[in-house]
């Protein structure tokens, strides 16, 4: 009996085929004969070492195999608020090194006015007099160098470099210039594959001009964030512009169903966001300078520097509670003695109560020190 004859049987019996889940892998496909259109996502459970049954979403891949499904992580970046305080290229893979931990970085995106990318700041400033200061020195010949200056695009040994950017710009400058006439000239598929060639593919003109020319305007913060694979956005010159753009930003990747949303801002304004992402059971991650307003609001806060100089180490990432927080960052703790005396102690050592403490009994989780309502539940000072 045929497959064919099978099928056309009511009677028949159809064979039993099981799939044996090894690996988070259907290794075993359903057979061709049965007509079974699978769901492009699934759940299957299982059990873990202490026997607990825990789901697992599988998704469907190319091969016809199930594997488990990637956490889908979103990046927002309030430029306006928190610059790179050092090379954007390395600051932006840094960022996404650390995202990609949590899962599958859909998207990255940073948000800016005009000013940011004009803005040249203190390191800026002082790498450029340092290298004007060497440039008068070597034109000079006070200072030789050890070796000489190459060009990078055709291998052109320069004394100076100085000598180095009067070749680049008499030369390659004036090449690129020509090219560039080229591409206007051109339309549809034909200017497509000249751009794609000549122009953007040209990746040797493209790394040396960001080392031996300066921008005429701003430090290339823009192009360099663009070269890491960030979508930049520059918003117009109005208060708050770049604060609405993240949030239409972040409402859209609620709607999108991601996992993970990832903040890099201390603006307080964020906090009603992050407050409906987590109602939305969206995990959150603040990258700031402080632990404040926004790391209350969030899964887990995330230090800037730590992030740009990629310090960020393994229990960095161990979300905390705010019970927790709070008993890390100040080790005061109370107790009540025989008398019915409360008794406060920091860092092992007994304290006296006086007019720079006030004691306030409140065992709500989301107490906040510096909120105006009163709580009844538990013991806070402050």
């Amino acid at each position: 009996m045929n497959s064919l004859s099978l099928l056309h049987n009511t009677n028949a019996t159809i064979p039993t085929h099981t799939l044996h889940f090894h690996s988070f892998i259907f290794s075993k496909p359903t057979p061709p004969f049965i007509s079974l259109k699978p769901k492009p996502s699934t759940t299957i459970q299982c059990c873990n070492n202490n026997n607990n049954i825990i789901d697992i979403d599988m998704v469907k891949t190319k091969q016809g195999t199930y594997v488990q499904k990637q956490n889908k992580v979103v990046v927002l970046w309030d430029l306006d608020n928190k610059p790179p305080r050092g090379p954007p290229y390395n600051a932006a893979l840094s960022l996404k090194t650390l995202a990609e931990t949590f899962g599958h970085l859909t998207d990255i995106s940073a948000y800016a006015n005009r000013h940011t990318f004009t803005h040249l700041p203190e390191w800026v400033l002082n790498q450029r007099r340092e290298r004007k200061n060497l440039d008068f020195l070597e034109r000079k010949g006070i200072i030789n160098p050890s070796e000489p200056y190459i060009c990078s695009v055709c291998g052109r040994k320069c004394k100076t470099n100085v000598d180095l950017k009067k070749h680049f710009k008499q030369l390659h400058e004036r090449e690129r210039q020509k090219k560039v006439n080229r591409l206007n000239s051109l339309k549809g598929k034909k200017r497509q594959k000249y751009k794609e060639r000549f122009v953007s593919g040209d990746s040797k003109y493209n790394d040396a001009v960001r080392e031996i020319l300066t921008p005429k305007i701003g430090y290339g913060l823009a192009s360099e964030l663009r070269r890491a694979g960030v979508f930049v956005k520059t918003v117009e010159d109005k208060p708050q512009a770049a604060d609405w753009a993240l949030k239409k930003r972040m409402m859209h990747s609620l709607d999108r169903g991601v996992d993970w949303l990832f903040l890099v801002s201390d603006d307080s304004d964020f906090s009603e966001m992050l407050r409906r992402a987590k109602e939305a059971n969206l995990g959150t991650v603040v990258v700031g300078d402080v632990d404040r307003a926004l790391g209350r609001h969030a899964d887990l806060w995330v230090s800037w520097d730590d992030v740009e100089n990629g310090e960020v180490k393994e229990k960095d990432l161990v979300p905390k509670s705010r019970e927790g927080r709070r008993r890390t960052n100040a080790s005061t703790t109370t107790t009540m003695d025989g008398f019915g005396d409360v008794l406060i102690f920091h860092d092992d050592e007994e304290m006296e109560m006086g007019g720079d403490f006030m004691l306030e009994y409140s065992d709500d989780e989301d107490f906040d020190v510096d909120s105006d309502e009163e709580d009844d539940d538990g013991f806070y000072i402050y």
